[in-house]
């Protein structure tokens, strides 16, 4: 099941505490559901714990009789849509009238007499969310949405959200495939919402997801970090060891001073060394910045060795000239 679906069954679970909760609950759902007007009232959802929710509750609420049909979403799949509707215009009619909506209203837009207090808001938000939203994983993403067919009725809801002063910004609107889409971006926007919408332990994940995410991109940087380091240090010890050679090959370790031929035997027994080490296993030990200073002074002799050999040889080959 997915984190969207689960967090729908979640807030299916919680309880309702009042008949007026119940009521802005209910009127979330209906007026969101896509279908709602004097003539038609459904619902379609891949959810069997909103469809049951959905289909107990209004007819509880309105006293009618509602129909539920189930029906694969395609052949050899096993998602189902579930189809709530009235089958009575009659019906349908009872209800636009019950939540006050006018029949001859040209735009479908939120009714605030159905909210009698605060504390409704939270359930008329659910109501909304269960029909018509979603939310990422947050092993993904952080991000919520309500899926709206009217950009009225997207305004409305946006509004609304943001009264409750549960985020810090108003939710934006976005134009999707017909639809307006209500969003909210943000872990800790989104944790919030989910307490509040009635579903706590989705809201307990998005946060554990969220520290998890931090603990191991930490761990990321710290191991990328510690890996260019490393190679930071392989490089230089190979330029050294490569320095070392050439004196070796050119005059001998024996053409260096006592303390630098030292360092070039000790850098060539340990080549895994960095410079602290180094220095510590001097006979007589010195800091990182003094081991850092001797080997740039090898490597500038063997620089120097070599531009001599070249120098030698141009002038060899005047000669035969």
């Amino acid at each position: 099941m997915s984190f969207s679906k689960e967090t729908k069954s979640e807030m299916c679970r919680a309880g309702v505490s009042a008949d007026s909760c119940r009521h802005s609950l209910v009127y979330g759902m209906v007026l969101f559901s896509r279908v709602f007007s004097p003539s038609a009232v459904s619902l379609t959802t891949e959810s069997s714990s909103v469809a049951t929710l959905y289909s107990s509750m209004l007819s509880s609420l309105t006293s009618v009789i509602v129909d539920t049909s189930v029906a694969l979403t395609r052949r050899g799949s096993d998602r189902s849509l579930y189809n709530i509707s009235v089958p009575d215009t009659g019906d349908c009619e009872r209800i636009f009238d019950f939540f006050g909506h006018e029949k001859k209203a040209l735009n479908l837009r939120l009714n605030r007499s159905n909210i009698e207090d605060e504390s409704d808001l939270s359930y008329f938000i659910r109501g909304a969310f269960l029909v018509c939203g979603n939310v990422t994983d947050p092993e993904k993403d952080y991000h919520l949405e309500f899926v709206v067919p009217f950009k009225n009725l997207a305004g409305d809801l946006s509004r609304i959200i943001s009264e409750t002063g549960i985020i810090s910004a108003q939710p934006r609107i976005v134009m999707r495939k017909g639809s307006y889409v209500v969003y909210i971006k943000g872990s800790d926007s989104i944790a919030d919402m989910l307490t509040y919408m009635g579903a706590p332990m989705a809201s307990l994940e998005v946060v554990q997801k969220k520290i998890y995410r931090s603990v191991r991109n930490k761990v990321n940087r710290k191991i990328n970090s510690e890996t260019a380091n490393l190679k930071k240090t392989a490089d230089a010890a190979a330029k050294q060891l490569r320095a070392i050679e050439v004196i070796r090959k050119k005059r001998g370790l024996g053409y260096l001073s006592d303390e630098l031929r030292e360092l070039a035997e000790l850098r060539e027994e340990n080549p895994e060394y960095n410079l602290r080490e180094l220095g510590e296993a001097l006979s007589v030990p010195i800091s990182r910045s003094g081991v850092n200073h001797r080997l740039k002074r090898l490597i500038e002799i063997a620089g120097e060795l070599k531009e001599e050999d070249k120098r030698i040889n141009a002038e060899e080959s005047q000669k035969e000239y």
